[in-house]
């Protein structure tokens, strides 16, 4: 009898191991990734899950896949797979949902359905914060942020520039729903934005202004020169390389007091048309920010990891 029983617990639970936590389930995928050096490099091959139970949290579903060590009482993530965060070499786990920095903790933080969750080990000395990342695209633009969908606005210098229609066309392609508006048009947190343009013309808008604060601003290791030029930063927030003529520049931010911000600009029309060719899941799959250089995408940022 007790052997009979033992059974029947045993396939309840391989039933439950379709999900990773009490409570009913609903179907949709759920992608998590484990990297380091601002998504540099993958750890592991991503995760996915089928459904999402009430109960799923980020801790839940990185502790489900990977030997996880806490602190804190368990709120904080100390380690994965035996990589531990360093103090005296200012390297920690940091976590990221659709691209976006949560002010909630991993334990308390409930998962949604179509959420792609990226653990990233990397160097905090250049900054503690970076609110928004592009590695998630095309979230958040298709499924938003805490299971909300967001409305998507396509701020464009040019309306009918090429590179504008380069970005209207890939969110499309996305299935993400768009409207159009005026450059430096105010809004609310909860809309996304995507401002296209050339620098000369977005370097003057509230966006630019919170890029070229530096990393410990906007959390984007890349800023414009007063020449116009692009310069690439390391992971300490020094300038390393200034990018070739004609370079563009695809990053995310939360300026204060706004929602989730997605800059596409670069030198002139040439560098911005390149930047906004960026817009791929593949090419932006886990990274921080990408400067588009004539001769390829650029991971921000650049060395000193």
């Amino acid at each position: 009898m007790i052997r009979r029983v033992l059974i029947v617990l045993a396939a309840a639970l391989a039933l439950a191991g379709c999900g990773f936590g009490p409570g009913a389930a609903k179907q949709g995928p759920v992608e998590l990734r484990v990297t380091r050096d601002f998504g540099q490099k993958e750890l592991s091959p991503p995760v996915q899950r089928d459904r999402v139970r009430s109960s799923d949290t980020v801790m839940r579903l990185l502790q489900a896949s990977h030997k996880v060590a806490t602190a804190y009482g368990g709120g904080f993530v100390q380690s994965i797979d035996g990589l531990a965060g360093n103090k005296s070499a200012d390297h920690d786990w940091f976590f990221y949902v659709n691209g976006t920095e949560s002010s909630e903790g991993a334990a308390d933080l409930k998962l949604s359905l179509s959420d792609v969750v990226q653990w990233d080990y990397h160097r905090w000395s250049a900054t503690m914060h970076i609110p928004a990342i592009v590695g998630a695209y095309p979230e958040p633009f298709v499924h938003g942020q805490g299971g909300s969908r967001l409305p998507t606005r396509v701020e464009c210098a040019d309306a009918n520039s090429t590179a504008c229609n380069e970005v209207s066309n890939a969110l499309d392609a996305q299935k993400a729903v768009v409207t159009q508006a005026v450059l430096g048009s105010s809004t609310g947190e909860k809309s996304l934005r995507v401002v296209v343009g050339p620098w000369s013309t977005v370097g003057e808008t509230v966006t630019g202004r919170t890029l070229q604060g530096g990393p410990g601003t906007s959390g984007v290791f890349a800023r414009f020169t007063r020449g116009g030029a692009l310069t690439l930063l390391d992971g300490f927030g020094h300038v390393v390389r200034t990018a070739p003529p004609g370079s563009g520049l695809v990053a995310a931010m939360i300026p204060e007091g706004a929602g989730v911000v997605w800059i596409v600009t670069g030198q002139g029309e040439a560098g911005t048309e390149r930047a906004a060719k960026l817009l791929d899941p593949e090419t932006l799959r886990n990274a921080f920010a990408v400067a588009a250089t004539p001769s390829g995408p650029v991971k921000l940022p650049v060395g000193g990891f």
